[in-house]
């Protein structure tokens, strides 16, 4: 059977005001119509913007959706609404069951009440009894890991020791309908395990909507994903993977860093030769093609070096580090010319947007000469559009 709709969002539209003062005015001016019986215009008045416009979505029992963008792209205002905080200039949200929501870190808290006090004030407000709360009361502390400050006032809690009593409460609660905004990059990495296997738990009976800047948390717990731009959704749909491609398509390439340089050695150029495109900004390459970098520079030393490329993702993780190449100038001066070719064969990377960074070092001291952050970018073109770094070959036969 179909799972039920929980979230049903249609044309959804909200405007704010730059103006403080303008603000004020509009909304007098808006309230006085509404009482006159006069229709809001749609048409935005000096100094007004869409921070949403025409948001269409279902969310089901079961389902996790995703909202990504950039800073600014309306992800807060469109949580705003569904939890109830503001109203929509027009359209309308229909969510049925509790709502459990952890949209700000320490929102919701009353800070001179203690983490069991706040428990029972959080459970109130989703709609639970006391006598249900007390059941769940002892599962609360021990999910928090807080058992020897539960009795101590919020207001001296760590961020870390907010977010676990917030995801605590609204994760053992289990509402119909739990909202989770960016809060979870505050805690731990083990809190954020913990946090995902009870995610996991409580999926199969409840609609997730989770908000985040790191793709691989909206990789490994999303089922949809829509992504905003401006106010306006650009994507929205199953394929995760193409989502988080196109979210990080709109930061274009990494600016060249020179971290360290001890004037020894100056970078001329450094290439990816056998691009798919002219444009030496972003060299394209295919699954599976060889990576042939050109590297030229000028070099005053004569002692042994190790040149070493690092392979970072669009997350800026460290994914491949190219066997370092060894060599040794044998003609030192400040007018020495070196040119090198790197070669890696049968490139297994994923589809996306990939930069490169340098360190030369000493063979036998180890000391850095150089280093260079987002010396190169390129960018892996495939027909699949996943989120791992590694797109690798396999082979089956019967057994």
């Amino acid at each position: 059977m179909e799972k039920e709709v929980l979230v049903r969002v249609e044309s959804l539209s909200k405007k704010f005001c730059k103006s403080l003062k303008k603000s004020l005015r509009y909304g007098a001016q808006d309230l006085f119509g509404v009482v006159i019986g006069k229709r809001p215009t749609h048409r935005l008045r000096k100094d007004e913007f869409w921070a949403l416009q025409d948001i269409n979505f279902e969310l089901r029992r079961g389902e996790c959706l995703g909202l990504i963008g950039h800073n600014g792209a309306g992800k807060s205002t469109l949580l705003k609404i569904l939890n109830g905080l503001i109203n929509p200039d027009e359209g309308k949200v229909i969510i049925h069951g509790k709502v459990g929501a952890l949209i700000e870190l320490g929102a919701g808290f009353n800070p001179v009440l203690t983490g069991r006090e706040n428990i029972y004030n959080n459970g109130a407000v989703l709609g639970f009894t006391k006598k249900e709360i007390d059941s769940k009361l002892q599962a609360i502390i021990d999910f928090a890991e807080l058992q020897e400050f539960i009795d101590m006032p919020v207001q001296n809690y760590s961020s870390g020791m907010k977010v676990r009593l917030g995801f605590a409460v609204a994760a053992q609660m289990e509402p119909d309908v739990l909202i989770i905004d960016e809060v979870l990059a505050v805690g731990d990495i083990g809190f954020v395990l913990k946090c995902f296997t009870k995610i996991d738990k409580l999926l199969p009976r409840t609609a997730l909507i989770f908000v985040s800047h790191n793709m691989p948390m909206v990789s490994r717990i999303c089922t949809s994903v829509i992504l905003l731009d401006k106010g306006q959704i650009t994507f929205s749909g199953t394929d995760v993977g193409k989502a988080i491609d196109l979210h990080h398509m709109k930061f274009g390439n990494q600016s060249k860093n020179v971290v360290f340089n001890d004037k020894k050695i100056e970078i001329l150029s450094c290439q990816i030769m056998n691009s798919k495109n002219q444009d030496l900004d972003r060299p394209l390459l295919e699954w599976n093609d060889d990576l042939i970098i050109a590297l030229s520079m000028r070099d005053s030393s004569k002692n042994t070096k190790n040149i070493t490329f690092t392979i970072y993702d669009k997350e800026q993780r460290p994914v491949a580090l190219l066997e370092p190449i060894m060599y040794k100038n044998k003609i030192a001066s400040k007018s020495s010319n070196v040119q090198l070719q790197i070669t890696h064969e049968n490139l297994k990377l994923s589809k996306g947007l990939y930069s490169l960074n340098l360190i030369i070092t000493d063979f036998e001291t180890k000391q850095p000469y150089l280093r260079v952050n987002s010396i190169s970018t390129f960018q892996i073109e495939h027909e699949s559009e996943i989120w791992p770094s590694f797109y690798l070959e396999t082979h089956s036969k019967p057994l």
